[in-house]
């Protein structure tokens, strides 16, 4: 059993080196990890504005929402 173990695991470093390297050599795998890397950047940026946008709507929605329970609340 112990063999196998060790035999797995050769085979997975292996493989992983094989991977590695041949994916750290190609341009096409290159041109893709930056396109990914920048939508990714840009995404992040956008909800990041987004997040900002919604929270002084969430603000100013408070205020509209007291300002109108003062107005219309009976006397």
């Amino acid at each position: 059993m112990a063999g196998g173990n060790l035999m797995h695991k050769v085979m997975s470093y292996v493989v992983n080196e094989l991977l590695v390297n041949s994916l750290a050599n190609s341009r096409s795998f290159q041109k893709f990890a930056v396109r990914t890397s920048k939508k990714i950047e840009d995404l992040s940026k956008t909800v990041g504005e987004k997040k900002e946008v919604l929270k002084d709507f969430s603000k100013n929605f408070q205020e509209v929402s007291f300002f109108s329970r003062v107005f219309f609340s009976p006397i």
